[in-house]
């Protein structure tokens, strides 16, 4: 090969010498972007400066200004925390030390560590920083790390899994520190304007329970300590927002022992699950899908063509058994069984687009280390949905899912921000019909106007997709939603449908969730809101506090004319004062004092939970009232004055 051409950001191609780097690549664009090289993206992977680049490879050029500059300074933090660590306690062994989205981890045994002993590593580490020690790259034989690393044998199997084949390998080293590393590295460590180590946990060799126990040390670095400061204080309020917190305070679920990452919904949490449930289900009429319900217990054979016992089997993913010499497995997704439902009769290209939709539970298997709350689960149910359309009604189909999620977050307060995910290392399927896939997607986001950012890799195995990841309150972002393009499961199960012709053709099957799973969407929710819900999905939407027993029967009156909401009676012998204040605790939105006066006037006085009063307000008034807010979705109290 003479030359090897390159594409860049713009579009426009490049054309450079075979063994060319990133970096040389910069130095053809531009001396001074040459110089102000720090790393690079190839095809969407981060990769040192150093980095042969290949024919035919999509390229950024990292600077200190681009976004991806924070991860390179935070592999170089992990680097920096190692080094202090092993100059305080030099027997500890290293494992791996990567960046994550807020921070870096390394995993390291050898020691027992406290909170002590991570503030006095974190002294050391600010002093590695401000001594400004270069970040040098070196080149050395396999035989000559594997010499180094004679004494660990985590390094060991990553030069015989990961680095398998490479001959030289990279290590980095600052002073007497070195690891083995494929970078990238700022240029010195005066670069980490700001570290702090965070916490202390434990974690499995390479993520499976069966290897050994590690210690994780996670902490994080900024560019500046305003920026550090920063990041500590939204912690701090996602600490508060602990949905795990949140629901032991409001009684809203649990994941029990005897249920591992299976979730519990108390009463309180299983009102804002009905109302979730409701809610889409009006959004899936909309939308013309009809609901079905499939089994969780099925053959293994229903996942084997489409390729899902392959690739759920293969991570360890899936329930499976063999029972009188029948596999059998709890559904990971429920693609097969709605695929089963269109295939039972004949369809005629005037009957598509055909939409199944179901709530349907799901299981898999994931590592018990992993499980977390509502988040990280192995039992979830899906707000699945599935339609086979005919290919001139795919854009149609994926324009009008995109409007009604929009509307959903926008309804309930959170940003929505898509990322087009493409084909990956396990995909199935021809590359012409994932690049004919990927393209029809990315036209229908820029036909309704709307940003989104690309994935590279990042798509399930069967067909490229939307990811809809949603921005909360407090700026976090979350994976939630998806609209999937699948040319590839119709084919392998070979559906159809008859076209105008009177011949056969393919069905294309587009996946669609709104939600996601319930589970983490509700656990997104309630971190989103706090606790405090709006209206019509809070699990207590009035407590009627009566002033003394006297009032209790009046209060049952009050309750009987709320029978369209979810209120109770605070019938505790408390004062009015303390009553008050348990129903603020509780993030109630809504009280009603009812004293003497009240119940003679057949009137209540209202309070909500911002501390807005209104007093002696007609019964029915005040019915009308919560009627309109609730029934308008919306995410704040009304204003009181002036209403009633």
């Amino acid at each position: 090969m003479e030359t090897v051409t390159v594409t860049l950001p713009d579009g426009s191609t490049l054309s450079v010498e075979p063994g060319a780097t990133v970096e040389d690549v910069a130095y053809e664009i531009g001396p001074g972007l040459g110089r102000d090289t720090v790393a690079g993206v190839i095809d969407g992977d981060l990769v040192d400066a150093a980095t042969p680049v290949h024919d035919g490879a999509r390229i950024e050029i990292v600077t200190a200004d681009s976004d991806e500059y924070l991860s390179v300074l935070r592999h170089s933090a992990a680097h920096v925390f190692a080094q202090a660590l092993t100059r305080l306690y030099p027997e500890a062994q290293l494992t791996i030390g990567p960046w994550t989205d807020d921070g870096f981890y390394y995993d390291i045994t050898g020691v027992d560590l406290d909170d002590d002993a991570l503030d006095e590593i974190e002294a050391e580490a600010k002093e590695i920083i401000e001594a400004d020690i270069p970040i040098d790259r070196e080149e050395r034989s396999r035989e000559a790390a594997f010499e180094y690393y004679e004494d660990n044998p985590f390094k060991q199997a990553i030069l015989e899994d990961e680095a398998a084949g490479e001959d030289p390998v990279t290590f980095y080293k600052q002073a007497e520190f070195e690891d083995l590393c494929a970078g990238p590295h700022v240029e010195s460590t005066g670069e980490i304007g700001a570290l702090s180590l965070l916490s202390i946990s434990s974690a499995y060799w390479r993520g499976d329970e069966s290897n050994e126990t590690l210690t994780r040390v996670h902490g994080t670095a900024f560019e500046s300590e305003s920026e550090l400061e920063a990041y500590l204080e939204r912690r701090e309020e996602a600490k508060e927002r602990d949905h795990r917190k949140i629901g032991r305070e409001m009684d809203l679920f649990s994941v029990p022992d005897h249920s591992p990452g299976c979730v519990h919904y108390h009463p309180n949490g299983m009102a804002i699950r009905r109302e979730l449930e409701s809610y889409v289900r009006s959004k899936n009429e909309i939308l013309g899908y009809d609901e079905v319900r499939t089994p969780e217990l099925n053959k293994a054979e229903l996942w084997k063509p489409t390729g899902h016992y392959e690739n759920f089997t293969e991570n360890g993913e899936m329930f499976n058994w063999v029972q009188d010499d029948t596999e059998y497995g709890l559904k990971p997704m429920n693609c097969a069984n709605h695929a089963y439902i269109f295939d039972q009769q004949t369809h005629s290209y005037r009957d598509l687009p055909i939409r199944f939709s179901e709530f349907g539970t799901c299981y898999r298997n994931e590592q018990s280390g992993e499980l977390s709350g509502m988040f990280r689960v192995r039992g979830f149910t899906q707000d699945d949905g599935h339609a086979f359309v005919r290919p001139d009604q795919i854009r149609g189909e994926i324009v009008d899912a995109i409007a009604v999620i929009e509307d959903i977050y926008t309804t309930l307060g959170l940003e929505v921000i898509y990322k087009v995910e493409t084909r990956g290392e396990n995909a199935i399927g021809s590359e012409t019909i994932w690049e004919e896939a990927t393209d029809t997607l990315i036209e229908s986001l820029e036909d309704e106007g709307l940003e989104y950012d690309i994935e590279e890799g990042e798509a399930a195995f069967y067909g490229p997709k939307i990811g809809i990841n949603a921005r909360d309150a407090i700026g976090r972002e979350w994976t939630i939603g998806t609209v999937q393009l699948d040319f590839n499961i119709p084919e392998r199960l070979g559906l159809s449908y008859v076209g105008e012709d009177n011949e056969e053709h393919r069905p294309v099957m587009i996946h669609r969730a709104l939600l996601g799973s319930f589970e983490r969407f509700m656990g997104v929710i309630i971190e989103h809101f706090k606790g405090q819900f709006p209206l019509w999905i809070a699990p207590e939407q009035v407590r009627i506090l009566p002033v003394t027993d006297d009032q209790i029967e009046y209060a049952e009156t009050v309750k009987e004319r709320l029978s369209g909401f979810r209120a109770t009676i605070e019938d505790r012998s408390w004062t009015v004062g303390k009553k008050i204040q348990a129903a603020h605790d509780d993030d109630v939105p809504y009280m009603l004092i009812v004293g003497d006066d009240e119940a003679a006037a057949e009137t209540v006085s209202i309070r909500d939970r911002n501390e807005q009063t209104e007093d002696d307000v007609d019964l029915d008034a005040f019915v009308d009232f919560l009627t309109k807010e609730r029934d308008q979705q919306r995410l704040e109290p009304d204003v009181m004055a002036g209403s009633f």
